[in-house]
């Protein structure tokens, strides 16, 4: 699955972002641009939703075929929304080859859709006689929450729960529905409890999975909350104590940025915000600066290199849960600004401020295409995503009635002049009622308009469905692959009581048995292979003696743009997925012989010390005394890379690598053959599980 992941290379990598289309000046797409490449039929009067081929007819039908949708939308996920089967864009409901039943083959189509085809825009339908006179009318409000539409379609009604027309509830569960998920499932931990505190539950929970991994929890942590252990770390949690270096790791602003962290300096545009981007745009041009690649290259950086780790790693799991791919119309001016203050900024904090910073942020409103819904012609793809990916699930219970009022309430949000601005003229006006959550909506104050927004977004984000979803996610991040029910009720109920404070869920999460129960249930998916390579290896930020870079970029900024297009070719890099679903977090839906190969290669090529923008250890210097018998070697080579001793048997292989026996005499450079042994170690169980 992994070589389906891979999004399409973009062809101007190192000339800057001089390509990109922008926004109308006042905040919003023009409606007449006509942004797809086929002819379509103007936009009849009155209220029309926007869906994947443009404005829906008033009459209800849809715009004649053969358009494709506009850049900056994406393909759907779980489930989707679009016209009926027919010629043009494929549907990604189901697929009418009558081979699979309806709904199962959605994944098949967003892989074989890739990053090429993106789809803009909600379910195409006409609104109701009622709510269309809403806005063809006098009066200055309406009601939205009536019960006759004419709208929607047989696969999806207006008043059905999105979930029951889907196969699957959510992306993981897509890939582990299978008999390969099963198999995983019968070896994970089934049940647990709470105890006082991490330290106390690592001490009191025997380990009975079947593992290649040794049953230590201290090694069991540092792979689970980082993005790769390291001898000093290690050192420090035996020194520190459980309990003390995760206090420690939690307060990642009292932690002390490394020397990679203070060289993100180098990257040019990483401190400016989106109108300097903007007013320098031409000047970065010329040296060949990607600002949206340069927020990748920088999240790189801080993952390999970065003592906060925990904050990384829970970084990196906003990025797919809230996901805006840095790849989009518009990342180049403001993914860095939506990397900074919105996930970054409430990352161990709260998830609800979160999620109303996002909703009010450029990136997303572009991303989503909310600057182009306004009161006469609404576009749902945010409010869809907000429920659907970023707040309930799709089995959270909201039905399609809940997210047209959800769009017609979040009318009005836009961009002007590189900064976030709410447009009253543009607002629908009138009662909505979406999940629960009801108001009357009939102020004209645009103030008390976007506050009323703000205060659904909270509602959904502190919704009990939103506090199972965002635990079940944790849970699978950080316990198994198929996280028990018990632990994913403690999270959720952590969630709630915390009002979606995300430190003491996690606090409860490393005091759960179910946590320390799940050694090597979790495998590393490309991207975290390669950093965790980067890590185990010891590879320093700075510049291989005598090597001096180019005019354009320091060796620093170039190593960190080679690591990332590594990282491309392995089909995961941060903020790289193109649709807006974020990168699954199973094994399953990583498993590909050509993708761990090309892994293995680049550990390859670090052990030989190949990219010369780093400093590597020589790999006869990553064991500080050599044995001088082989077997001895590769116990003291492993226990330096993967922190452990290999089986019998995985000996055997590493040493028929080296063409020695266990006995045999070796020098620091095992007779020649130290990189090979050494790679070997790079690719058994022990370095692709954490």
């Amino acid at each position: 699955m992994a070589d389906l992941n891979v999004p399409p290379r973009r062809p101007r990598d190192d000339r800057g972002w001089d390509g990109y289309q922008h926004p109308h000046p006042d905040g919003y797409r023009d409606p007449h641009a006509a942004p797809y490449a086929g002819a379509h039929p103007a936009a009849a009067p009155g209220p029309q939703w926007v869906g994947p081929d443009g404005f829906a007819p008033a009459a209800g039908g849809y715009p004649p075929q053969g358009g494709f949708p506009q850049q900056g939308g994406y393909a759907q996920p779980a489930g989707g929304y679009g016209p009926p089967p027919g010629p043009g864009l494929p549907t990604l409901d189901d697929d009418d080859d009558g081979d699979e039943p309806p709904n199962r083959g959605r994944r098949r189509a967003l892989a074989t859709l890739g990053g090429a085809a993106v789809v803009a825009g909600g379910a195409a339908f006409a609104l109701s006689p009622q709510v269309r006179g809403l806005f063809t009318g006098d009066a200055a409000a309406g009601d939205a929450t009536g019960t006759v539409t004419t709208d929607g379609n047989a696969a999806r009604p207006s008043g059905q729960q999105p979930s029951t027309v889907r196969t699957y509830t959510e992306q993981n569960e897509s890939y582990m529905g299978s008999r390969a998920g099963e198999a995983l499932k019968r070896n994970a931990p089934t049940g647990g409890r709470l105890y006082g505190s991490p330290a106390a539950a690592a001490e009191a929970t025997k380990v009975t999975v079947k593992t290649v991994l040794a049953k230590d929890p201290i090694r069991h942590l540092a792979t689970r909350t980082t993005f790769g252990a390291t001898p000093k770390m290690l050192a420090d949690i035996k020194r520190l104590g459980i309990d003390d270096w995760l206090r420690q790791q939690l307060e990642p602003e009292k932690i002390a940025p490394t020397k990679a962290e203070l060289k993100l300096a180098e990257l040019q545009s990483l401190k400016l915000s989106p109108t300097q981007l903007r007013d320098q745009r031409e000047q970065l041009n010329e040296k060949g600066v990607d600002p949206a690649r340069e927020t990748v290259d920088a999240t790189i950086a801080r993952q390999i290199w970065s003592d906060r780790q925990l904050f990384e790693v829970m970084v990196d799991f906003w990025n797919d849960f809230l996901h805006v791919a840095a790849d989009f119309d518009g990342g180049e001016n403001y993914r860095n600004a939506f990397d900074r203050d919105v996930i970054r900024k409430h990352a161990l904090g709260s998830y609800p401020e979160m999620l109303v910073a996002a909703n009010k942020h450029p990136a997303l409103l572009l991303y989503l295409n909310q600057v182009d819904s306004r009161k006469d012609a609404v576009n749902e793809n945010l409010a869809r995503e907000n429920l659907e990916l970023y707040s309930v699930g799709v089995d959270g219970g909201y039905t399609e009635k809940d997210v047209r009022q959800a769009a017609l309430l979040q009318t009005g949000r836009g961009v002007a002049d590189g900064k976030y601005k709410f447009f009253a003229e543009r607002h629908y006006l009138g009662k909505v009622k979406i999940l629960g959550f009801s108001h009357a909506n009939n102020s004209d104050d645009p103030v008390a308009a976007d506050k009323v927004i703000d205060s659904y977004i909270r509602y959904i984000a502190t919704h009990p469905s939103t506090a199972r979803y965002v635990a079940q996610n944790l849970a699978t991040r950080f316990v198994s692959d198929t996280p028990p029910k018990s632990v994913v009720d403690r999270l959720a109920k952590a969630y709630t009581t915390n009002k979606g404070q995300i430190r003491p869920v996690l606090a409860t999460l490393f005091s759960s048995s179910e946590f320390w129960a799940a050694v090597g249930q979790k495998v590393r998916r490309p991207m975290e292979y390669l950093v965790a390579t980067y890590r185990a290896l010891g590879v320093s930020p700075d510049a291989a003696p005598g090597y001096s870079g180019d005019n354009r970029r320091t060796p620093f900024a170039q190593g960190l743009r080679q690591i990332q297009d590594k990282m491309r070719e392995l089909g995961q890099y941060p903020m790289g997925k193109p649709t807006p679903d974020g990168y699954a977090d199973v094994y399953l839906a990583w498993t590909s012989a050509g993708t761990m190969i090309d892994g293995w290669n680049e550990a390859g090529d670090l052990i030989a010390g190949y990219r010369k923008q780093f400093t590597f250890a020589k790999p006869e210097k990553l064991v500080a005394k050599p044995p001088t018998t082989a077997g001895a070697y590769v116990d003291a080579l492993a226990q330096r890379l993967v922190h452990q001793k290999l089986s019998a048997k995985e000996k055997k292989l590493v040493l028929a690598v080296a063409g020695v026996a266990e006995s045999a005499k070796v020098d620091a450079t095992f007779n020649g053959a130290i990189a090979a042994v050494a790679r070997t170690i790079l690719a058994s169980p022990q370095h692709h599980l954490r």
